[in-house]
């Protein structure tokens, strides 16, 4: 696959507006999650606020321009009938789902990396001085600590999931617009569904399939009792999606002509 991942890179890296939106997913996470550390106070001891998910919190907007990103790694393509150029090139549409899905996972965990790395650096600083102190039961944020660990890691694979979950779709739809308008409507719509329902079971079914509430369960460090989902397991559910929305596009990537 040396030939199809060195062209996937070259048509990503020299896309226009490719490195202004990987600097977006960065600039706008770590800045939402400065934001919603600044707006939140524990002035007595007893807080129950999660400092690592709060800290985190910018991923929910950072992942808005994952999507973007990843829908226009393949319908610009279509849009501009570039596509048939690089199946001509490259008949192996197998091999070429597959290099454009580890290139766009490289990029994207790379600009996650950096994004939730600003994202905790910006909670460690901002936190104490909002009254997350040790005196009140919260040490400072770091990575040392297991699952402020698995938060942030967790963080990034979440993100990397959703730009698949996204070139899965995108392959299926083929139009930009509709396609970011599904993945939004997976991510977005089904995250409030479970709370406009009143049954109990309801709520947890919905929640447990919802992509973005059971994908970022990995986040939570505290009151791990009472999610619907472990943390990992929450994320294996965010797998699970990206994987059907990359088998779906595959499968009509292979019977459709471009």
């Amino acid at each position: 696959m040396r030939r199809e991942l060195h062209a996937e890179w070259t048509k990503l890296r020299t896309a226009p507006g490719t490195g202004w939106l990987l600097l977006a997913v960065v600039a706008l996470t770590a800045a939402l999650g400065a934001a919603a550390a600044a707006t939140v106070s524990c002035r007595a001891a007893g807080c129950t606020y999660d400092a690592p998910k709060l800290s985190l919190m910018g991923v929910q907007a950072g992942q808005a321009v994952v999507v973007i990103l990843a829908v226009l790694a393949i319908s610009g393509e279509y849009g501009t009938g570039m596509i048939r150029t690089t199946l001509a090139a490259m008949p192996r549409r197998d091999s070429v789902l597959a290099a454009k899905a580890v290139v766009l996972t490289g990029v994207t965990l790379a600009a996650g990396t950096l994004a939730v790395l600003g994202s905790v650096l910006a909670g460690r600083l901002i936190l104490p001085g909002n009254g997350f102190t040790p005196e009140n039961g919260f040490p400072p944020l770091s990575l040392a600590d297991g699952p402020t660990l698995r938060a942030a890691a967790g963080s990034v694979l979440y993100l990397a999931l959703v730009a698949l979950l996204s070139l899965g779709v995108a392959i299926a739809v083929r139009d930009s617009a509709a396609s970011v308008g599904v993945v939004f409507g997976l991510l977005y719509v089904l995250s409030v569904l479970p709370f406009m329902v009143s049954d109990p079971g309801w709520q947890v079914l919905l929640w447990r399939i919802s992509p973005m509430n059971a994908g970022l369960a990995v986040q939570a460090t505290t009151h791990l009792s009472t999610l619907p989902l472990s943390p990992w397991a929450g994320l294996g559910v965010l797998a699970a999606w990206a994987a059907a929305a990359l088998l779906g596009g595959g499968l009509l990537l292979r019977l459709r002509d471009a």
